[in-house]
């Protein structure tokens, strides 16, 4: 598979197709479609009333959905029409591109890049304006866009008036009641900002011919006139409307977080702690007596992650048909945040994970830790084979992140060969488990919780005899970390449509 093959797939399994609104493009329209066809297959093509031989021009083209309207409405009745044909069609994200050839189609992987990177989020395409001759109207235009973007929504852009952009088009608030003309791509920007989507801007390099050659449809003063009207009622809108939905956006976040920290220092302070001290205590530590705290720390988890849930988040799993716990396993994750432990928790009682000293120490939950007999990794591997060993004998699974530290961005780091050399030793199979979401809730090296899904997938257990057709440890690590990249991102394109 080629790159623009691999490029294409990539869009249509994450919903996103192109939007090409057109009006009178026949000189451009057929080439600037073409051209877009070799980097995303799935373009709908908006013809909005053309009177030049713009619709004889799409009937030839193959491999395009075309809709038309009679008579001409305006680019934002356009690009309306495209969006609910493309919702329609099942897509989530739409990215949006002129027919008069000024945008190039090759920036569409950079528009998928910031996608995967800013799932949910409206990619604004920052023009590159060096070296390119435009209009002290068009320049003025931009300028004062964005002066009064920053004045409604208190964010700047560099260039609101660019048409080169990815839709998030499930999360656009008030599709059916846009405006119809060139300012409905502004009134967008802003409504999505208030309504917490947010804005992404990237380099983009932009065409425009020369002025003799250029097809333009803008009406300097009708248009500037209906944008201007449309500013005056948007500032009026941002001190009613846009600012409470702000303020309330902002306030919730910080109660969301601040609620789940007392909610954790409440419990694991006043509740599991004490308990499980009072429970260790209260008589002589037998096999039974271990195995009900494992029981024990399995509810809690559940009460947690499925009952009770973390706010701002929606938890669910699979489990792959015919995986049984009831035999001991090497447990492998990808490792996102604090919050994976618990998540992997919910499924069996007989587990025991491999720490680093810092959670090994905690002082809200490493008494419990340290009395459920997980071990921290800094001691060695080969130094706790014998512990190990003594847990599987027991029946309980060993499980291990072979990152070996949370991931930064979610992408599957390098995996260490432990894990593997571990089962080797134990002569036990591979439990692959992959996590998404917990990095999203709570990035590494930030204070607030976030929104987003989480999802825990249980795979089939890879045999010792699957893991010796791979080669040795590393190389078993190294086959498995590319069967992770690819499962973490089939999952990321289904649940990222929407985020």
């Amino acid at each position: 598979m080629t790159d623009k093959d691999r490029q294409k797939q990539l869009l249509h399994d994450r919903g996103i197709c192109v939007v090409i609104p057109t009006y009178n493009n026949v000189g451009t329209i057929a080439s600037v479609v073409r051209q877009t066809l070799l980097e995303c297959r799935d373009v709908i093509v908006v013809n909005d009333g053309s009177t030049d031989g713009t619709e004889e021009v799409l009937r030839e083209i193959s491999g395009v959905t075309v809709v038309s309207s009679h008579p001409n409405k305006g680019k934002g009745h356009a690009l309306r029409k495209g969006f609910e044909k493309a919702l329609q069609m099942g897509f989530a994200y739409a990215i949006t591109l002129d027919g008069d050839g000024q945008h190039y189609p090759e920036n569409i992987g950079d528009f998928l890049e910031a996608n995967r990177e800013h799932p949910g989020a409206l990619i604004v395409g920052s023009r590159n304006m060096e070296g390119v001759v435009r209009s002290k109207g068009s320049a003025f235009a931009n300028r004062f866009s964005n002066f009064w973007f920053y004045v409604q929504t208190g964010k700047w852009l560099s260039d609101t008036q660019t048409g080169y952009r990815l839709y998030p088009i499930k999360k656009i608030p008030g599709l059916s009641l846009i405006t119809s003309r060139y300012e409905a791509e502004l009134e967008m920007l802003v409504l999505c900002s208030w309504h917490g989507v947010r804005l992404v801007p990237i380099p983009i390099d932009v065409y425009y011919p020369p002025k003799e050659e250029r097809v333009s449809h803008f009406r300097p003063v009708k248009d500037f006139a209906r944008i201007s009207l449309l500013n005056t009622v948007l500032c009026v809108l941002a001190v009613v409307y846009g600012l409470p939905l702000r303020i309330g956006r902002f306030l919730m976040k910080y109660i969301r977080t601040y609620f789940s920290l007392i909610f954790f220092i409440i419990l694991s302070l006043f509740v599991i702690t004490p308990g499980v001290w009072l429970y260790v205590k209260s008589g002589k530590m037998t096999e039974h007596k271990r195995r009900k705290l494992h029981v024990m720390l399995q509810k809690i988890a559940q009460f947690i992650m499925i009952k009770c849930g973390i706010p701002g988040t929606k938890f669910s799993y699979k489990v792959a048909e015919g995986v049984s716990f009831d035999q001991p396993h090497v447990i492998i994750c990808n490792h996102q945040s604090h919050l994976d432990l618990m998540c992997q928790l919910i499924f069996t009682p007989n587990v025991v994970f491999l720490t680093n000293n810092w959670v090994w120490n905690n002082p809200f939950y490493g008494f419990i830790i340290r009395n459920s007999e997980y071990y921290p990794v800094a001691e060695g591997i080969e130094q706790l084979m014998p512990q190990l060993k003594s847990l599987v004998d027991r029946g309980y699974s060993i499980a291990i992140y072979p990152e070996g530290t949370r991931s930064k961005d979610c992408k599957i780091g390098r995996f260490h060969k432990g894990a593997f050399y571990v089962a080797e030793k134990l002569g036990i199979d591979i439990l692959p488990m992959c996590l998404y979401g917990p990095g999203k809730v709570l990035p590494k090296k930030t204070y607030t919780l976030l929104k987003s899904p989480i999802y825990i997938e249980v795979d089939h257990p890879v045999s010792q005899e699957e893991l010796r057709s791979m080669g040795d440890c590393r190389q078993q690590a190294s086959m498995m970390r590319k069967r992770y990249v690819r499962r973490y991102e089939e999952i990321c394109n289904r649940i990222e449509q929407h985020v």
